[in-house]
C-alpha cells in the first residue's frame, strides 16, 4: 500500500514541477476524441462513473478533490440511496461538540470528498516530501486539459537508446523533460469496472481524465444549453431588427 501510496501520489511532483532534468523538447498530447468537445457535446455517464471509480480507488489514496459534493455524484448517474452509501463509507471529521471536541461521523451527501491526510505536513510526510495535488479543478489548471491527462497517465515507457534518466526518475515522453519522479501509477486490470469494460492502461487513464473534466466543469453541459439558447434568440433579434429596418426604410422611400 505505501508503495502504491507513493507511486500514484507522486502526481503531485508530476502534474506540478517542473522538470528535474530537461532532457528534450515537450512533446503535445495527442489530441482525442471526447464526448464533450464541441457546441453539443455532453458528459458520456458511463465513461465518468469508471473515472470516479479509477479515481476512488487508486488516485484518492493520495490525492483529494476538496471542491466536490458526494451529493454531485447524481449527476454522473448515481442514484440517491448510491450517494448516501457512498458517502457513508468514509469518516469525515465535525465538531465542535458540546464539550468543545471535534468528532470523526459518517459522511453525508452534503459533504465534500475528505482529504487522505490530516494536513499537509502528514501528507508530505508519507510522499517523501511531495504534496499531492488537490485534483479537483486539475482538468482545467493543465493546457490541454483532459488531453494532457490521459497521455501522462498511459506514457510511460522504457526510455530510447542514449537517452540519459536522472537517479529516481522514470521517463514519460509527454512530461516536459520526458522524466518524472512519479512512478507508472496505473496497471492493466488495477480495477474491476462495474460495467465490464477491460480495464486498460489507456482506459482507465482516458476515463479517470474524463471524469476530472467533470469535476473542473460540472456545469459544462448546462452552459452550453445556455450558449444555444442565447444563440437562438440573439438570430430572432437580429432578425427582428433587419425587418423593423427594412419597413422604416420602405416608408421613407
Amino acid at each position: 500500500m505505501k508503495t502504491l501510496r507513493a507511486a500514484i501520489a507522486a502526481l503531485a511532483f508530476a502534474l506540478a514541477a517542473p522538470a528535474v532534468l530537461a532532457a528534450g523538447d515537450e512533446i503535445p498530447a495527442p489530441k482525442q476524441k471526447w464526448s464533450f468537445d464541441g457546441a453539443f457535446g455532453t458528459f458520456d455517464r458511463g465513461e465518468l462513473q469508471r473515472g470516479f471509480q479509477v479515481y476512488k480507488e487508486v488516485c484518492a489514496a493520495c490525492h483529494a478533490a476538496k471542491y466536490v459534493a458526494f451529493r454531485t455524484l447524481r449527476d454522473i448517474g448515481f442514484s440517491e440511496a448510491e450517494v448516501k452509501a457512498l458517502a457513508a463509507t468514509y469518516e469525515v471529521t465535525d465538531g465542535p461538540d458540546d464539550s468543545g471536541e471535534m468528532f470523526k461521523r459518517p459522511g453525508r451527501p452534503s459533504d465534500k470528498f475528505p482529504s487522505p491526510f490530516p494536513n499537509e505536513k502528514a501528507a508530505r510526510a508519507a510522499n517523501g516530501g511531495a504534496y499531492p495535488l488537490d485534483l479537483s479543478l486539475i482538468a482545467k489548471a493543465r493546457a490541454q486539459g483532459p488531453d494532457y491527462l490521459a497521455a501522462l497517465l498511459s506514457g510511460y515507457s522504457q526510455p530510447p537508446a542514449g537517452f540519459q534518466l536522472g537517479e529516481g526518475l522514470h521517463y514519460n515522453k509527454y512530461f516536459p523533460g520526458q522524466q518524472i519522479a512519479m512512478p507508472q501509477p496505473l496497471n492493466p486490470d488495477q480495477v474491476t469496472y462495474a460495467d465490464g469494460t477491460k480495464a486498460t492502461v489507456e482506459q482507465m487513464a482516458r476515463d479517470v481524465s474524463a471524469f476530472l473534466m467533470w469535476t473542473a466543469e460540472p456545469k459544462l453541459e448546462e452552459r452550453k444549453r445556455l450558449g444555444f439558447k442565447v444563440m437562438i434568440f440573439l438570430l430572432i433579434l437580429t432578425g427582428l431588427f433587419i425587418a423593423a429596418k427594412k419597413r422604416v426604410w420602405a416608408d421613407l422611400k
